[in-house]
């Protein structure tokens, strides 16, 4: 078996996707880092003051303002309600929600990648990893070996497990390292809450707890890798089902840029909330936001990503060792 992983892994580093991923996250984090930098500047010119207590009250002031509106809807008024309950109970604390460094900069980036960005990454290299055996035609001649299906098939997910740690790896790195030049490094300790919990428009914070920041982080990264292994698996699954590279990455994108759609506009409609790409932003649970429909639950939402992910995995084995190959 290290055998075969180890000969898909230079198969996949001969693609050189990994480095065009790499390359594409330097260039979007040096982007956003650039965008946070214009924002943190902004917010000082017109404020007059860098004083985080006074920004966060100011940006209260616009919630409230942005609540007043009658042209906003009943579900993203839900949204604003929660986010104005969180920032007074900042504020009220004593700490600051975006202490300025690197591992700030990080979180948040990890954050707002976790059902879009990242799954599409992970789109890229799961996708081809056993359709392009069949557009290259050399799925005849893996298949004559001396090897069981099931070992083949194992070694091309085992090989995409490690290319997912990779990718998540190298957003983490590359996010710290490029705005850690602006930012600065600092922040590891910097105290975070979690535990809030949304219910409607109603924030409960009996469960809050203050964690460093390097804990949130450790806790938000293991949330992102499995988020991102759940989606990795429905693509292979898609590989193997289609033929066609391209054809298994369109289904793939029409699901995921759905979801993020539908997170927007499924609060009433509840049974949308067993579609795993609804309950892809894992780390929502964690930083206290309202779930896309009342009532989810990060156990929930685990529970149902748990459950595509196995549905996944057995139909991609079951598939490949029964189909036959012409």
């Amino acid at each position: 078996m290290t055998k075969l992983v180890h000969n898909e892994m230079l198969k996949l580093l001969a693609k050189k996707r990994l480095l065009v991923i790499a390359a594409i996250i330097a260039v979007l984090v040096s982007l956003f880092t650039y965008a946070q930098l214009r924002q943190v500047e902004t917010q000082r010119e017109r404020m007059g003051t860098s004083d985080w207590k006074t920004i966060l009250q100011q940006q209260i002031i616009d919630t409230q303002n942005r609540l007043s509106s009658s042209r906003i809807s009943e579900e993203w008024k839900k949204q604003l309600q929660v986010s104005l309950q969180q920032q007074q109970y900042y504020l009220d604390h004593n700490i600051n929600p975006s202490e300025p460094g690197a591992p700030t900069f990080m979180r948040m980036f990890i954050e707002n990648s976790i059902d879009l960005f990242l799954p599409l990454m992970v789109m890229v290299i799961a996708s081809d990893l056993v359709s392009s055996e069949h557009s290259q035609g050399t799925i005849k001649l893996l298949l004559t070996r001396p090897i069981k299906r099931w070992r083949v098939l194992l070694s091309k997910y085992l090989t995409l497990c490690l290319a997912i740690s990779a990718i998540v790896a190298i957003m983490g790195f590359l996010s710290y390292l490029i705005s850690g030049l602006v930012f600065g490094y600092k922040g590891w300790g910097a105290p975070i809450l979690t535990g809030f919990s949304a219910a409607g428009s109603t924030l409960d914070t009996s469960g809050v707890k203050l964690v460093d920041q390097w804990q949130y982080l450790l806790m938000e990264f293991g949330l992102v890798w499995f988020v991102a292994i759940v989606v990795g698996t429905l693509s292979f699954m898609l590989s193997v089902l289609v033929r066609s590279t391209a054809a298994g990455m369109g289904i793939m994108l029409a699901a995921l840029i759905s979801g993020a759609i539908l997170s927007n506009m499924v609060s009433s409609w509840e049974s949308a909330k067993y579609f795993f790409m609804v309950n892809l932003r894992l780390t929502d649970y964690m930083n206290g936001a309202a779930p896309p429909i009342e009532g989810m639950t990060l156990s929930f939402s685990l529970a149902v990503l748990l459950a595509w992910w196995a549905a996944g995995l057995f139909i991609s084995f079951y598939v490949f060792i029964n189909k036959d190959v012409y």
